[in-house]
């Protein structure tokens, strides 16, 4: 299939997706990558999903700020942590939080740059201090997948497959690197320029999220399916895709596996990559990227977007 085999199928002006929604056609596409180093991308051939609906952005704070007026929802950093999740902690280190990033120092251990930091959660990505005023069209940040799945079920919604996520993310184009072609762009997306974790000279505007849309969008209308934040699908993760070769609708495996976090939580996949991803380190801002995320934590860099299943 070439670059643009299945780009010219969609029609979005007899669309029956609600406003925000783009509309996906059915088609057959191979998932996955086997041109990177990362043994996890394997890909699978041969892969249909039916169509669908998706939003056109990542869910904002705004957006998430109705949910919480409407429903009085609490997100998972917001509550104390459970002596049952966790006996051995004493009392004072129960208090809600989240995992923050700070710019890393030099000498300092792999993920010294990731910070547990009491009083951060989606209305305060940095700590007790910090607030989402004037940043009510960027994307919520600090979502665990529970968080996620009520809002989705508040919306009549649902959170992508990896296989549709990563469909509608290549936006009709079939085997390029990047949303827009295979060549990396500084200016395509929100991502990390300078050297990761050290330094970051924003060529892009930004040095954490950025509003969303600020970017071009995708073949489908779709925006910052590259970068900004990372994004949950509903996928447990498992290195490659054998499970989803010649299948339909493929939903991934039936158990979580990743060999780099040897745990018993079940982790989910998730896709897109973040303004945290750079060259040097990561480099995960491509669509057959993933990397796995444990459904009880929020970060500063993951988010979500959702899909309205047509059939």
């Amino acid at each position: 299939m070439n670059s643009t085999a299945f780009a010219a199928t969609i029609d979005t002006t007899q669309s029956n997706c609600p406003q925000e929604m783009a509309l996906i056609p059915e088609g057959s596409f191979k998932i996955g990558s086997d041109n990177s180093s990362f043994v996890e991308e394997q890909s699978a051939e041969n892969v249909t999903v039916t169509s669908f609906c998706i939003d056109k952005y990542e869910v904002t704070n705004a957006q998430f700020t109705q949910f919480v007026q409407a429903t009085g929802y609490v997100t998972v950093a917001e509550r104390p942590l459970s002596k049952e999740e966790f006996p051995d902690l004493p009392d004072e280190q129960r208090s809600p939080g989240s995992l923050v990033f700070q710019i890393a120092k030099p000498g300092e251990s792999f993920l010294s740059w990731w910070h547990w930091t009491t009083g951060a959660n989606w209305q305060h990505p940095f700590g007790p201090d910090s607030a989402i005023a004037a940043k009510e069209n960027h994307p919520v940040v600090h979502i665990a997948y529970e968080d996620a799945a009520a809002y989705a079920k508040w919306a009549g919604k649902s959170l992508p497959t990896e296989a549709q996520w990563e469909y509608a993310a290549r936006g009709g184009l079939d085997n390029t690197t990047y949303i827009w072609g295979n060549q990396y762009s500084e200016k395509k997306a929100n991502t990390w320029q300078g050297i990761f974790p050290f330094f970051n000279i924003t060529s892009d505007g930004y040095l954490g999220t950025a509003p969303v849309g600020s970017f071009e969008p995708n073949g489908y209308g779709l925006y910052d399916m590259a970068g900004n934040v990372w994004e949950l699908t509903i996928d447990w993760f498992a290195l490659g895709h054998n499970s989803k070769t010649h299948s339909m609708n493929p939903t991934g495996p039936k158990q979580s596996f990743d060999p780099n976090k040897p745990t018993e939580i079940a982790l989910h996949v998730i896709k897109g990559g973040s303004y945290l991803c750079a060259p040097n380190y990561c480099s995960r801002y491509r669509p057959a990227a993933r990397e796995s995320q444990a459904p009880d934590t929020g970060t500063t860099h993951i988010g979500f977007r959702l899909v309205k299943n047509l059939k």
